[in-house]
């Protein structure tokens, strides 16, 4: 499942981009009239992140940007989701201090 989000679920979604002329009523004139329908996309802002796991391992997931701002992620393990924290891990190779 490409850009979906593992913990909301939000994914691409289809809807009409409506195209109208005329003046509102409430402007004065008589009313909006509907010209044509266009099918269009509405995207989900699908961000893909290195997380670091409970357990030391890092992993790439797709998350949308409302779950980043939660700062909870869930991981499949094995028949349930597991919801945890949010950590980010560190891009490249991270030199130890000492």
């Amino acid at each position: 499942m490409a850009r979906t989000c593992i913990v909301t679920g939000r994914r691409t979604r289809v809807g009409n981009s409506v195209a109208r002329r005329g003046l509102a009523k409430a402007k004065g004139g008589v009313g909006l009239r509907c010209t044509g329908r266009t099918k269009r996309k509405f995207k989900a802002n699908i961000q893909k992140i290195r997380v670091v796991l409970p357990d030391g391992t890092v992993t790439r997931v797709k998350l949308s940007t409302k779950a980043i701002k939660s700062g909870k992620v869930g991981i499949q393990k094995g028949d349930r989701v597991q919801i945890v924290p949010l950590v980010k891990a560190a891009h490249g190779r991270v030199k130890k201090a000492g």
